[in-house]
């Protein structure tokens, strides 16, 4: 591939002109020279219409952002002041939620393994309802109801259909071999749902399934769908709930369906299936991933002849690991000249001790790339910074909105100190195992005899 950059990969307001790429009327170079890099860079408008897209076609209480593709506070009062319920699976991602302003009956919780506090916390403050993941989740949520008086727990159950659909065996989440939901198979969801109807601790609402991630054909989405739609039929439930899934488009040529599409899909199905009654979709990737971009500074160019060329930037797998976990494939380019064509291939890497540290395995760059440049991924606005981690002791990136010419700073960059926080130190001047002799400490029950520090009188 050696064409420019595809415009369906850069966010909505993306405009080409002298100061090279502009998104939300902001230079990405401009950018880049007032905070720094690695940093994500959000089209606030971009993530408006998406919302907005997502609701027409779903209905204002037909929609959750599954606020685990990319959640701050900035991004879950944006979703909620447009009109999404939010999704969250950890009592992290519920405090960030509430901390942002959102209503807790705006507000779902998920979780395969929710611990008591979680629990305790999300009924506490009157969540939405939680998606009930196992027999084990409602002994806790029984118990916290009669030893500590909690209001009975609104729940949808959430169903393994037998259907897997996704890019990627791990994020193939509806099959029969997983850890998520009751199955339907061997009549486990049958059974939860008798016992959630019956028990004095929970308030049995709807159904749940999900059946994977970035699904490019929506008749995957949709035979999911009818498979837990037909279940959920011959239940009480009023409510359905089919999940997140659509996919969106990462290389050149590729092509997402619409909300719309989506929408059309699973209506269908869902009554061919014998479900009249509401449905709710928690989309996350397909709101926020072409909204995003990652920008990095070249720092290193290898050339190895007849082998291939090494192209390093200043971040790699601690702010994208889905290269890594999931052999997920992405493209650059340079924002000086994002028009220009890019005959020049090289394996794009990042800074980290690893060799399995690679962005983009074989990327397409311009010819005239030079140590300096700034080099933006686009489609990294899901599952960048949300898995972001502090590997090799980095810290994690800052996160800018644009809008209308303006940036504002929504995550501020990690600093070195902030990497030492929850350290807890002992003395510093005396090291090692002299320190620990000196308190009269043991190792593994022995005693420690004393050490002899270079450059120090004898112990």
């Amino acid at each position: 591939m050696t064409s420019a950059i595809d415009p369906e990969l850069l966010p909505l307001t993306s405009a080409y002109g002298p100061r090279g790429l502009t998104v939300g009327d902001v230079a990405l170079t401009e950018l880049a020279a007032r905070f720094g890099t690695p940093l994500f860079v959000y089209d606030e408008e971009h993530l408006r219409r998406r919302c907005r897209e997502a609701v027409a076609a779903f209905g204002r209480d037909g929609v959750a952002y599954a606020s685990k593709a990319f959640l701050c506070t900035a991004m879950a009062r944006l979703a909620h002041e447009e009109g999404l319920l939010l999704d969250v699976a950890s009592g992290g991602e519920l405090r960030v939620a509430l901390r942002a302003g959102v209503p807790a009956d705006r507000i779902v919780l998920h979780g395969n393994n929710k611990d008591e506090a979680e629990l305790r916390t999300a009924l506490t403050a009157g969540v939405r309802h939680l998606v009930v993941d196992s027999f084990d989740e409602m002994d806790r949520i029984e118990r916290l109801h009669r030893a500590e008086g909690l209001p009975p727990a609104p729940v949808q159950l959430r169903v393994a259909p037998g259907v897997a659909a996704g890019a990627h065996e791990a994020i193939r989440t509806g099959g029969l071999d997983s850890k998520f939901g009751f199955g339907l198979a061997d009549g486990s969801a049958l059974a939860a749902v008798r016992r959630a109807s019956a028990s004095p601790a929970m308030r049995f609402e709807g159904i749940h399934a999900h059946v994977g991630s970035q699904v490019l054909d929506t008749t995957e989405l949709a035979a999911g769908a009818a498979a837990v739609a037909r279940f959920a039929a011959g239940t009480d439930a009023a409510r359905l709930t089919v999940g997140g899934g659509l996919g969106v488009a990462y290389e050149s040529g590729q092509r997402a369906p619409s909300f719309a599409r989506w929408a059309a899909a699973v209506r269908d199905a869902v009554r061919g299936a014998g479900w009249s009654g509401a449905v709710t979709v928690e989309p996350g990737r397909s709101v926020t991933a072409r909204a995003g971009m990652t920008l990095y500074r070249v720092g290193t160019i290898k050339h190895i002849a007849g082998v291939r060329t090494y192209v390093s930037v200043d971040g790699g797998m601690s702010d994208n690991p889905r290269p890594a976990l999931y052999a997920s494939r992405y493209e650059a380019f340079l924002p000086r000249c994002p028009g220009a064509p890019r005959p020049l291939r090289a394996r794009l890497v990042g800074k980290h001790c690893e060799s399995g540290d690679v962005v983009i395995d074989d990327a397409a760059l311009p010819a005239d790339l030079r140590v300096g440049d700034l080099l933006a991924t686009p489609v990294t606005g899901a599952y960048g910074y949300a898995m972001a981690s502090n590997y090799n002791k980095l810290p994690r990136p800052a996160v800018v909105f644009v809008r209308d010419g303006h940036a504002r700073l929504v995550v501020r960059r990690e600093t070195e100190e902030d990497l030492l926080r929850l350290d807890v130190p002992g003395p510093a001047a005396v090291p090692g195992a002299a320190y620990l002799a000196s308190a009269g400490a043991t190792a593994h029950g022995l005693p420690v005899e004393p050490v002899a520090m270079p450059g120090a009188g004898s112990a």
